[in-house]
C-alpha cells in the first residue's frame, strides 16, 4: 500500500529493471548488505521553534586539498556499480560501470575486484583513476588504495597543477607522492581537431620520475622537439610540476652585446632550504672571457638578506680584472631588557673600477648606478625614544666626460628621535638630535670637513574636525660645526640657531554634482599655509646635506625651501592654494582631482646656497596640477609649474594611460624643464592580432606557427631637445598557447655618447622549462604595468576533476 507522502514516481522516472547497487565499505567494514526496502516510517511530528529562540548552524568540515595521514585510514570506502558481489571482509568485485572512491582517490572501469585485507583493488577495461586531480587512464590497472601504491599499464595522464599530459607504457606507482614512468611523453599543447595533429613541443623520455611532494619531474634519456625537430637532447634533465623553486641546471640563456659579443650563461638553482637558495651563474662573453656570478638569499624569521657577487678575470676588452659585490642584511632582534627592539642593517655594494656602470649596467642593482653605498645602522626604540647609530661610504663611478661632485661620507652619524601625541590640551612635540662626522674629498667638493650636531624640535597643536582643520606649529633648529680646517673667514667652529613659526587651515567643502551624465561628491577644499623664520647668516657656511627643495604640491606647502640641515630659509611668506575632487558617491574612489597653488612673498629670502642668489620674486611660479580616471580603461596625470612674468611653463609633465583589458596597455608621458630636457616617453603592450585581424593568424599559419597571437611590447625615450633616442626596448612576443616566443632589441644609455645594444631571445614551452635570455625581467623593468603572457595567480584545485 502506497505511502500518500511518496506519490508514485513518474513513467519516465521510474527504476529501471536493472537496478544500480551502492555499497559503503567502512574500512575495514564488510559491505552493506542489500535486502529489501522497508515501508517508510510514519512521519515525525513537527517541531515548532519559539519566536524568541535562535536557529545556530553547525560547522561543517571545509573541502582540503590535502588529506591528512592521520585521517586517510579513517576514511570509508565506497564502492558503485551495475552488479556487487563478494564476501563480508574479504572481497568485493563490482561489474559494469563500476567505481570505487576513498578520499582524494577515485577509479572507474568496466570491471573492478577489490581485496579488504590486503587493500588492494585490480581493475580491467577503460579503466580510470582521478588523484588528488590527476588524471590517469588505460586498460589495466593493480592498487594499495591507501598505500598508493601498484602500476598501470599503457596509461594516459594528465595533471592537475600545469595542466599537462602524455602517455606511458607503464606508470609504477611508488607511493601517493612518487610515480615513475616507462617511455613516456609530456607535453601541455592541447590536442586539436584534425588529422596528423601533432604537438607544438613534446618531451620524450625512456623514464620520468614524477614527485609530487617536491614538484618536480626527472626525465632519463630525454629529447625535446619543437615544431618536429629535436632542439634538446639531453641524458639527463629536470622540469617543474608547478612553480614551485627547486635545485638543479636552468635552462641556459643566450643574448647578444655589442660590446661583450655573444653572452652564453649557464645557471644553476640550489634550493638549499624553503627559506635559502642560491643561484650561480657562469657567463661566456666572446669579446670578453667568462663571468662569474652568484646569488644566495636566505629569509629567517628576524633577519633576510641577499649577496650577490660577480667576477670576471682577464677582462679582455678593458685588460683589467672586473669584479663587483653587493651584501644586504636586515636584521630584528625584539624585547631585549632596557633596549628595547634592536635593527641592525647592512647596504653595502661595490665594484672594480669606474666604467663598470657603463659595461654592465644591468648587474647594477643601485637607482643611481654611478653612486655606490656601503651603510651599516644599528637601531632601537625604548618607548617614544628612537637611537640609530649609522655609518655610510659612498663609492663614486666618475666619467671624464660628466663628472659628479660625490655626496659626503658620514663616518658616524648618531641620531636620537622623540614624538609625543595627545599631551596636555591636546599639543603633540619631537626632538631629533644629530651629531654626524662629515668625511669627503676636498678636491672635488671645495670646502673643508666637518663635524655637525643639531637639535631640532617642534611644539604643534592641530583643531581637525568635519569640514575644516588648523594647526600652529613652532620649531627651532639649533646646530654646531667644528670644522677640520679654518674657513676663509679664518672661524674653525660655527653656530646658527633659526626659530620657525607657521601655520596651516583649510576647509573642506561638499555637493551633490552632475557631470557627463554622472553622479559625483564634489570637493572643495581652500587651504592656506604661513610661514615665518628670520634670517640668520649663514650663506658662509658650507653645505654637507642641503640641496634645494623640488617646487611640486608636496613641497609648497612646507617651511624650509631646502632640504637638509645646513640651511634653514629666511621666510615671510604665504601659499594659498585649492584642490576640487571629483568622488564616487558609492565607492568614494577618486574620479577626478584638480589643484593650484603659489606662494606670496611679503620679503626677500637672503638665505641661499653656495654660488646661489637670493629670491626676490613677491609671487612664485604658479602650480596646476590634474588627476582624471573617470573610467577604470583611461587615467591623465599632469602637472604644470607655469611662471606668470614670463607667461611661460617652467616644467611641465603629462601623463596617460589607456589599458581597456589584459595585455593591452598604452602609456605615454611628456616632460618638461625649459632650458634643461625635454622627453617623449612611450610604453605599450598589445596583442597585434587585435590590429591585424586575420592577417595575424595567417602570418603566424604562413610561417608554421599555428592560430597564435602576436604581441608588441616597447618602451622608447626620445629627447626632443637632442633629437635622439636616449633608451629603448622593442619586442616582439607570440603565444603559440603551450609556448611562447620572445625577441627583444634593447639600447640602454651608458653615457653622453655611448649605448649599451642587446638582442635577446626567449623561447618558453609552457610548463616546462624557457630557454634563451632573461627577456622577461628586462619587459617587466622598462615597460609600466607589463603583464606575463602566463602567469598563475593561484593553483588549481583538486575539485576540478573531481570525479
Amino acid at each position: 500500500m502506497s505511502d500518500p507522502r511518496f506519490p508514485a514516481a513518474p513513467a519516465c522516472l521510474r527504476p529501471s529493471p536493472v537496478a544500480r547497487v551502492v555499497a559503503l565499505l567502512l574500512a575495514p567494514a564488510a559491505v552493506l548488505a542489500q535486502g529489501p526496502v522497508p515501508a517508510p516510517a510514519p512521519a515525525p511530528a513537527p517541531v515548532t521553534t519559539p519566536p524568541d529562540s535562535v536557529i545556530r548552524l553547525k560547522p561543517s568540515p571545509i573541502l582540503r586539498e590535502d588529506i591528512p595521514a592521520t585521517v586517510r585510514g579513517q576514511l570509508p570506502t565506497f564502492v558503485e556499480g551495475d552488479r556487487v558481489r563478494g564476501r563480508t571482509d574479504f572481497e568485493t568485485v563490482i561489474e559494469g560501470d563500476a567505481r570505487l572512491r576513498r578520499g582524494d582517490t577515485a577509479i572507474r572501469a568496466d570491471k573492478l575486484e577489490y581485496s579488504q585485507p590486503e587493500d588492494r583493488a585490480r581493475a580491467s577495461g577503460n579503466v580510470r583513476i582521478v588523484k588528488s586531480g590527476n588524471i590517469y587512464e588505460g586498460p589495466y590497472l593493480e592498487l594499495k588504495v591507501d598505500a598508493f601504491e601498484g602500476f598501470f599499464n599503457q596509461p594516459r595522464y594528465r595533471f592537475l597543477r600545469n595542466d599537462a599530459y602524455g602517455e606511458a607504457e607503464r606508470i609504477d606507482f611508488v607511493d601517493e607522492q612518487r610515480a615513475v614512468v616507462r617511455n613516456a611523453t609530456f607535453t601541455t599543447c592541447q590536442r586539436k581537431p584534425g588529422p596528423g595533429w601533432l604537438p607544438e613541443w613534446i618531451l620524450r623520455a625512456s623514464s620520468i620520475r614524477l614527485d609530487q611532494e617536491e614538484e618536480v619531474g626527472r626525465a632519463s634519456g630525454a629529447v625535446l622537439s619543437f615544431m618536429g625537430v629535436p632542439v634538446l637532447p639531453v641524458p639527463e634533465m629536470s622540469f617543474p610540476l608547478s612553480d614551485q623553486r627547486k635545485s638543479g641546471v636552468l635552462p641556459p640563456t643566450i643574448g647578444i652585446d655589442n660590446v661583450s659579443g655573444l653572452e652564453l650563461t649557464l645557471p644553476y638553482y640550489w634550493n638549499i632550504a624553503p627559506n635559502r637558495d642560491a643561484t650561480l651563474a657562469p657567463t661566456l662573453m666572446t669579446k670578453r672571457g667568462v663571468d662569474l656570478a652568484g646569488e644566495f638569499r636566505y629569509l629567517e624569521p628576524t633577519y633576510t638578506g641577499t649577496l650577490r657577487a660577480n667576477l670576471l678575470p682577464g677582462d679582455k676588452v678593458r685588460d683589467a680584472n672586473r669584479w663587483g659585490y653587493s651584501v644586504r642584511h636586515d636584521h630584528i632582534v625584539q624585547g631585549l631588557p632596557g633596549i628595547g627592539g634592536l635593527g641592525l642593517n647592512l647596504n653595502v655594494s661595490r665594484v672594480s673600477d669606474d666604467d663598470y656602470w657603463r659595461d654592465f649596467a644591468r648587474n647594477t642593482t643601485s637607482l643611481t648606478q654611478r653612486l655606490l653605498a656601503g651603510e651599516g645602522v644599528m637601531s632601537w626604540n625604548v618607548g617614544q625614544v628612537g637611537f640609530q647609530a649609522r655609518a655610510l661610504k659612498w663609492q663614486v663611478l666618475q666619467d671624464v666626460t660628466a663628472p659628479i661632485t660625490p655626496p659626503y661620507d658620514r663616518m658616524p652619524q648618531l641620531l636620537a628621535r622623540f614624538g609625543q601625541q595627545n599631551m596636555w590640551a591636546g599639543l603633540e612635540t619631537s626632538i631629533e638630535v644629530d651629531h654626524t662626522d662629515f668625511r669627503g674629498d676636498r678636491r672635488l667638493t671645495g670646502q673643508p670637513d666637518a663635524k655637525r650636531s643639531f637639535i631640532h624640535a617642534q611644539l604643534a597643536r592641530p583643531w581637525q574636525a568635519p569640514g575644516w582643520f588648523f594647526t600652529p606649529r613652532l620649531q627651532l633648529h639649533a646646530r654646531r660645526y667644528q670644522f677640520d680646517t679654518p674657513l676663509a673667514s679664518g672661524a674653525a667652529s660655527a653656530d646658527v640657531t633659526v626659530p620657525t613659526f607657521s601655520m596651516d587651515g583649510g576647509l573642506v567643502f561638499e555637493r551633490d554634482a552632475r557631470f557627463f551624465g554622472r553622479a559625483f561628491r564634489q570637493t572643495l577644499e581652500p587651504r592656506a599655509f604661513y610661514v615665518y623664520t628670520p634670517w640668520r647668516d649663514q650663506n658662509g657656511l658650507p653645505s654637507y646635506d642641503s640641496g634645494y627643495n623640488d617646487f611640486n604640491f608636496a613641497t609648497i606647502y612646507t617651511e624650509n625651501a631646502f632640504g637638509g640641515h645646513d640651511r634653514i630659509a629666511d621666510n615671510n611668506l604665504l601659499t594659498l592654494g585649492t584642490t576640487t575632487r571629483l568622488l564616487d558617491p558609492e565607492s568614494g574612489a577618486e574620479a577626478a582631482r584638480f589643484s593650484v597653488a603659489q606662494r606670496l612673498r611679503f620679503k626677500d629670502q637672503l638665505v641661499t646656497l653656495p654660488g646661489g642668489t637670493p629670491v626676490s620674486e613677491r609671487l612664485s611660479d604658479v602650480l596646476f596640477g590634474a588627476s582624471v580616471r573617470l573610467v577604470p580603461q583611461w587615467s591623465v596625470d599632469t602637472t604644470v609649474q607655469y611662471n606668470p612674468k614670463t607667461r611661460r611653463s617652467i616644467r611641465s609633465t603629462i601623463g596617460g594611460r589607456y589599458s581597456p583589458g589584459n595585455y593591452r596597455v598604452v602609456s605615454a608621458a611628456y616632460r618638461l624643464q625649459r632650458g634643461l630636457s625635454e622627453q617623449i616617453d612611450v610604453g605599450w603592450q598589445w596583442p597585434l592580432n587585435d590590429l591585424w585581424g586575420d592577417f595575424g593568424r595567417d602570418l603566424g599559419r604562413g610561417m608554421g606557427l599555428g592560430d597564435g597571437r602576436w604581441y608588441s611590447v616597447g618602451r622608447l625615450n626620445f629627447s626632443m631637445r637632442d633629437s635622439r633616442l636616449v633608451d629603448a626596448v622593442v619586442g616582439l612576443e607570440y603565444d603559440g598557447g603551450c609556448w611562447i616566443g620572445r625577441i627583444v632589441f634593447e639600447r640602454l644609455q651608458a653615457g653622453t655618447s655611448n649605448a649599451n645594444k642587446r638582442v635577446l631571445f626567449q623561447l618558453e614551452f609552457v610548463g616546462l622549462s624557457r630557454l634563451g635570455s632573461n627577456a622577461l625581467q628586462t619587459l617587466r623593468d622598462n615597460i609600466p604595468r607589463y603583464q606575463f603572457l602566463r602567469e598563475q595567480v593561484r593553483s588549481p584545485s583538486r575539485f576540478t576533476q573531481y570525479d
